[in-house]
């Protein structure tokens, strides 16, 4: 193999693991604000947990935050605005990356 190949593949390597590490933080801190709206909503223990992981697959519909923000304005009504869920969600992702390489 050349020296290209090697860097090519080298380059493949480290958009496959970024990309990966972005999708778990991003899963993460949707995890994190679902726990934090649990709590806005009166949950705790399993019934906080449950609720936080609907938030993380509410991420699947479609691609971008809107999906999630839509859900907790829906669950949370007057408890907190889209712009207030946004703030919260910017403010969590550096501590679902934190918490991530914390683990690495």
């Amino acid at each position: 193999m050349s020296t290209f190949d090697d860097r090519e593949n080298a380059f493949e390597s480290k958009f496959a693991h970024d990309s990966e590490m972005q999708f778990r933080a991003e899963a993460r801190r949707n995890k994190l604000v679902g726990l934090w709206a649990a709590e806005l909503l009166g949950l705790s223990g399993e019934a906080a947990a449950d609720y936080a992981m609907s938030v993380v697959s509410a991420d699947f519909e479609e691609a971008g935050i809107e999906d999630v923000v839509r859900k907790l304005v829906g669950d949370l009504g007057a408890k907190s605005s889209a712009e207030q869920i946004r703030a919260k969600m910017s403010e969590m992702l550096p501590v679902a990356k934190a918490q991530l390489m914390g683990e690495i």
